[in-house]
C-alpha cells in the first residue's frame, strides 16, 4: 500500500461530496473565478460520471448567503454567491440530476458540515467514506475534511481535483489532510471507490 492510501474495509459505504461547483468560482464572469478551476473541471466531471453510473450517493454543496442577512463571513470577505443570484448557481454541467441519489446542500459557511444536515443525511444513508472535490483546497475543502475527520468520516481527497488560487496554500493544506485528517489520492483511486 503506498503512502496516502486508504486501509480497506469491508462495509464502507462512499458518497461524492462537489464542494461549490458553481458560476462565482468556475465561469470567467464569475466574482471569485481563477483561472486554475478550467484545470479540475475534467476530473470532476469524471468522478461524477462515476458516481452516477454506480448511483452512488452525490451532494452537491453550494455556497448560499442571504441578501438581507449580514452575515458574518462577511468581516473577512466580500458578499459572495448572494442565493438566487447568477453566482450562486451551478456552473453548467453540475448540479443535482433529478435523481433520488442527488441532493442539494446549501452551505453559508466553508466547512460543509457547519450548521447543515449532512451529517444526519450521510448516517440516514449510511456512509462512512467521502470523495471530496471542488474548490478550494485550503479553504472549503480543508474545512469540511477537517469536520468529517472530526464526526468519524473517512475522508478522501483526489489531488488533481481539487486547487486553489493561492498553489501554496493548497499545496500545504493537501499534505496536512494526508498526514492528519484524510487521505490525498490519484484519481484513479478516488474513482475506484465511487465503483
Amino acid at each position: 500500500m503506498t503512502q496516502g492510501s486508504e486501509k480497506r474495509r469491508a462495509s464502507t459505504e462512499t458518497a461524492l461530496l462537489l464542494i461549490d461547483v458553481q458560476n462565482s468560482f468556475f465561469h470567467p464572469d464569475g466574482n471569485n473565478y481563477y483561472p486554475e478551476t478550467a484545470a479540475v473541471l475534467p476530473n470532476l466531471h469524471r468522478l461524477l460520471d462515476r458516481a452516477r453510473a454506480s448511483a452512488c450517493l452525490i451532494i452537491h454543496t453550494a455556497e448560499q448567503h442571504r441578501a438581507n442577512v449580514d452575515d458574518f463571513e462577511s468581516a473577512k470577505l466580500p458578499p459572495h454567491c448572494i442565493s438566487g443570484e447568477w453566482d450562486s448557481l451551478f456552473f453548467e454541467g453540475f448540479g443535482p440530476a433529478g435523481a433520488e441519489t442527488e441532493f442539494l446542500l446549501a452551505k453559508r459557511r466553508m466547512s460543509a458540515f457547519f450548521s447543515t444536515d449532512l451529517d444526519l443525511l450521510l448516517r440516514e444513508k449510511a456512509v462512512d467514506r467521502l470523495v471530496v472535490a471542488g474548490v478550494k483546497a485550503n479553504v472549503c475543502i480543508r474545512a469540511t475534511v477537517q469536520d468529517g475527520f472530526s464526526l468519524g468520516y473517512r475522508c478522501i481527497v483526489p489531488r488533481d481535483a481539487v486547487n486553489s488560487n493561492r498553489p501554496h496554500l493548497a499545496d500545504a493544506s493537501l499534505e496536512d489532510i494526508d498526514r492528519y485528517l484524510g487521505w490525498v489520492v490519484p484519481m484513479e483511486e478516488a474513482e475506484e471507490m465511487l465503483s
